[in-house]
């Protein structure tokens, strides 16, 4: 695979990374996805296939949450989804995920997200 472009670059580091990251049962993988306006986190078992729990900056019923300054696209926006999506798994009963930063660098949104959730209880 050539790297001609940085959507290239990044697709690269994500295929390398999930050689070795791999979510289970006990400790599932938290995979962030960024665009230009929103943020996603979803939580997957990578054993069984299946997502554990999700969250998105597009969600209607985080309106509230996205309120004043925070929006998908900035840093006050991703901390608040952080916050969301470590409520969501304490809810579950998982409190241990394994970081998958998509290929990003763990700057910025994706790094605010991470920090945030360890704030609210998560353990990476």
């Amino acid at each position: 695979m050539k790297i001609r472009t940085k959507k290239d670059r990044r697709e690269r580091i994500r295929l390398r990374q999930r050689k070795r990251i791999s979510g289970t049962a006990e400790r599932p993988r938290m995979a962030i996805f960024r665009s230009v306006a929103h943020i996603y986190a979803q939580v997957i078992d990578d054993m069984s296939g299946r997502t554990v729990a999700s969250a998105s900056s597009t969600e209607p019923s985080l309106e509230k949450v996205f309120s004043g300054t925070a929006r998908g696209g900035n840093k006050a926006g991703a901390e608040a989804l952080g916050k969301v999506i470590a409520d969501r798994l304490k809810e579950k009963g998982i409190s241990r995920v394994v970081f998958d930063r998509g290929g990003n660098l763990y700057h910025g949104r994706i790094r605010a997200v991470a920090e945030s959730a360890r704030a609210a209880g998560l353990e990476f």
